[in-house]
Formats: C-alpha cells, sequence, structure tokens
C-alpha cells in the first residue's frame, strides 16, 4: 500500500493498484481516518453477587473445614444443610479471582526428580548391566524370563539364565555365580539395572552388599538409562533364526548357547571398532590390532593410490564407555563460549 502512495507522479493510481494486486477500496478506505468510538461503562448484571456475599463464598471456601473440599462438596454439603450461596461455576469463578488460579484443594505427593544416572568403564568388571526380557512360549500367554548381565566395558555377556519365572531367588542365584566366576573384588564393581521388581528387591540388595558391589538405577520410565541392555536385547531378538516361539525351556537354553557363543567370539560389535566383545572382553585387541595393521600396511604398499587420505590406520575399540556421560571441561567450556556469543 506504500508503494502505491510513493508511486510516480506519473503513473496512474488504477494502474499501480493494479501492478500489485491492491483493490482500490481497500485504498480509499485506509485514507479515511476512523471515527473514534467512545467506550461505554457496561452495567453491572443483576445476577452479580454484591460484595457481602462475594465475601461470604470466599471466607466459606477458605474455612478449615472446607479448604481441602473442591467446590462440589462443598455445594452438596451446605445444600444438606439448607444454604445455598452460590452456584458451583461462580465458586471456581472466585476462587480464580481471589488466588488467580484455582490450586489443587488436596494433598498432592511431592514431585521427585531423579538425576540420572552416569556411570563410566575403562576396563572390563567395572561396571555391568542387567535386565530382564521375556521369550515367547510355545502356547499363548506363556512366557520364559531371560536375564542378562552385560559388561559394559566390552560389551560381553558374563553371565546368563533362562528360567519359568522372574524371581529375586533366581537373580541372586545368577550373580552369586557370575561373581565368583569372574573373581569379582569387593569394591570394584557397579552393576546398573532398570526400577523392576528383582532389581530392587531387598534380597538382591543384601546379597550384592555382601559380595561389595555397588547398584546404580535407571530413572523412572526412563529406558535409555539402560540402553547397552536394550540394544542387545534387539540384536538376540533380530536374529534371522530367533524362533518365533520357543517349545520349551530345553529349547530355549539349547538355542541362547548358540546364539551367546557367537555373539561373544564372532559377533563384530559395531561399538567395538567391529572387535568381538571377548576380544575385549579377555584382552586380545592388541595382537589383533597388530594383524589389522599389517594387512592395510601391505594393501596401501600394493596400491597406494586406492587411498587418498594416506596410509589406513586401525580403529580401535573405545576406551572409555559411559552411561549419561558428564560432560568434559573442554565441552562445557566450548557450550560457555557458544551461549556467550
Amino acid at each position: 500500500m506504500e508503494a502505491v502512495e510513493w508511486r510516480p507522479a506519473d503513473v496512474p493510481l488504477a494502474v499501480a493498484c493494479r501492478a500489485i494486486g491492491l483493490p482500490r477500496a481497500t485504498l480509499y478506505r485506509s485514507r479515511r481516518p476512523r471515527p473514534v468510538q467512545e467506550s461505554k461503562a457496561r452495567a453491572p448484571s443483576p445476577r452479580r453477587l454484591s460484595d457481602e456475599e462475594r465475601r461470604a463464598v470466599i471466607d466459606t471456601l477458605t474455612s478449615p473445614e472446607f479448604a481441602d473440599q473442591p467446590p462440589a462438596e462443598v455445594f452438596a454439603t451446605l445444600l444438606s444443610r439448607g444454604v445455598y450461596l452460590a452456584s458451583i461455576r461462580t465458586m471456581y469463578r472466585l476462587l480464580a479471582t481471589h488466588f488467580g488460579k484455582v490450586p489443587d484443594r488436596r494433598a498432592q505427593r511431592l514431585v521427585r526428580h531423579h538425576a540420572p544416572p552416569s556411570l563410566e568403564a575403562t576396563m572390563p568388571n567395572q561396571v555391568w548391566t542387567w535386565d530382564i526380557t521375556k521369550l515367547a512360549g510355545p502356547e499363548r500367554g506363556v512366557f520364559y524370563s531371560l536375564y542378562v548381565i552385560v559388561d559394559l566395558f566390552s560389551r560381553h555377556v558374563v553371565g546368563w539364565m533362562v528360567a519359568e519365572r522372574e524371581t529375586t531367588q533366581l537373580a541372586q542365584h545368577l550373580f552369586t555365580d557370575t561373581c565368583t566366576s569372574h573373581g569379582i573384588v569387593p569394591g570394584s564393581l557397579t552393576v546398573h539395572a532398570d526400577r523392576g521388581g528383582p532389581m530392587r528387591s531387598d534380597g538382591l540388595a543384601q546379597l550384592l552388599a555382601g559380595l561389595g558391589v555397588e547398584r546404580s538405577f535407571s530413572r523412572p520410565r526412563v529406558s535409555d538409562d539402560n540402553a547397552f541392555v536394550e540394544s542387545h536385547f534387539k540384536t538376540l531378538k533380530y536374529q534371522p533364526d530367533y524362533p518365533r516361539r520357543f517349545d520349551s525351556l530345553l529349547h530355549a537354553r539349547a538355542w541362547l548357547q548358540r546364539f551367546f557363543a557367537w555373539y561373544g567370539d564372532h559377533h563384530h560389535h559395531s561399538g567395538l571398532a567391529l572387535f568381538t566383545p571377548a576380544d575385549v572382553f579377555y584382552g586380545r585387541v592388541p595382537q589383533l590390532a597388530a594383524a589389522r595393521q599389517a594387512a592395510l600396511d601391505a594393501a596401501f604398499s600394493a596400491h597406494p593410490e586406492r587411498f587418498p587420505n594416506g596410509a589406513p590406520l586401525v580403529t580401535l575399540p573405545p576406551s572409555r564407555v559411559a552411561i549419561n556421560p558428564l560432560a568434559t571441561p573442554v565441552v562445557l567450556a566450548e557450550l560457555t563460549h557458544e551461549l556467550a556469543s
């Protein structure tokens, strides 16, 4: 519209409006000053409560007898006594006017904010993470419980068990055997899990305390805090030969025995630079990395033109593996600099 007003003098108004698609009636209407409308004071509604009546309603709603009761309960109680002060909607409106908003009039449990667990492993048997998943049984509604303990640093399965039930006693038995077989020294291991029944049970807590093992838990309803085990379960259940249903416990144990043997010794894990979990857990990475580097060196010597970025180097597994890693001072400094800029 301003372009039309500031057009050159030799350009007709109709041509300028047509060029930008502006109706001339709109332009003429914008030139006319708008009449000033005087605001009229609105007369109070004849149904409005008087100030004394409004005060009586507020005093009743905030009295010790009704301070924690909803307006509907107050309305019904007073009406049964033969007293009518105002409608339920009016009570809500007066509460909103008096308090700014209508608060919950009952005592509420305080919201607890759980800090995210942060664990880090720089070698095997520092942090274990475990969980229980269900395996479909031979009939509809029949499931077996698979207990799996995974070493965080190497992703190696250090202990597992499949049973008909999910109980604290079975979890105790699994951890007793696993800690004994791996020679866990008191004070050297932390076990992380979600907040399932066996994980939070007093029996398992007493057992781990006796073994000198610390415990860590995921936040409520946060599956990402136990992502390493969840990822392992997906690898298990997405195997090409994974049975849709297991015929029996013997069938499940036989299949799982083969799977865990393959997973530990033959599965080249993408999170471990394509080394197997057993390679990392048992310290075989240096020898295997040397063999891989020799193969890369030979390939580079034979055809250096195929490596435009120079001689290739073997990628090694991460030296630190963490659950919800804390930001390092360098990262914090970079974030602070970005926020300041």
